[in-house]
């Protein structure tokens, strides 16, 4: 049996039924940008099923988990920023 070429993961990030992504946000290097955008899509979204910060980061968190080991060090990084520029988005900044 062939190995698929495209992974149901990815089709999650391009065509998510809760929030329309702007496309290829998930590569750019700024945290802020990339939670911006997540907010942006959670807040106009009519199909989430839960608040807009649960979906933003839930999504978020998906993206990063697939991504896995192919993901380098430096993108991680990023990505894990945005997650804290998106609790400063939504009043939810944790104590350190």
């Amino acid at each position: 049996m062939p190995h698929a070429q495209n992974k149901w993961s990815g089709e999650v990030t391009k065509h998510s039924d809760a929030l329309d992504l702007e496309p290829h946000i998930f590569e750019s290097d700024d945290p802020r940008e990339i939670a911006d955008s997540l907010k942006r899509s959670a807040e106009h979204s009519n199909r989430r099923k839960g608040s807009a910060y649960q979906s933003a980061m839930s999504m978020l968190t998906f993206y990063i988990n697939r991504a896995g080991k192919n993901l380098d060090a430096k993108h991680r990084k990023t990505l894990e920023a945005a997650k804290e520029e998106l609790r400063k988005d939504f009043g939810r900044e944790t104590k350190h």
